[in-house]
């Protein structure tokens, strides 16, 4: 029991970490373009942020389960990436400037 209440506690320490980020990412765009954001706007943006990351999380965790590992890997963040054709080709483009650079290979092994 004791567990899950760690559990929920770092879950709400996560979320306080996301509010508050989104709420600097809001305030400064805002700044930007001259309008205002309710705090009520940044809690309901930061919600639907965390409910995003909890689809990609489960999807990436079933993947890199599927493929028989325990780490994700950039192969199955692509695959992810695969609903998002905007997505996509942002991640290849810098994949491919990473790779170009001469870094280490980070794709899985096929």
């Amino acid at each position: 029991m004791a567990a899950a209440t760690e559990d929920e506690a770092l879950q709400e320490r996560l979320k306080s970490a996301l509010w508050y980020s989104v709420g600097k990412i809001v305030d400064e765009e805002t700044l930007k373009l001259g309008v205002n954001a309710t705090p009520q706007f940044i809690g309901a943006l930061t919600e639907m942020v965390w409910a995003q990351i909890e689809s990609v999380s489960q999807d990436l965790e079933s993947f890199t389960k599927h493929a028989g590992r325990k780490t994700v890997t950039v192969d199955d963040v692509m695959l992810l990436s695969r609903r998002n054709e905007g997505l996509e080709t942002v991640l290849k483009t810098f994949l491919d400037e990473y790779l170009a650079v001469g870094k280490k290979k980070i794709v899985g092994k096929k």
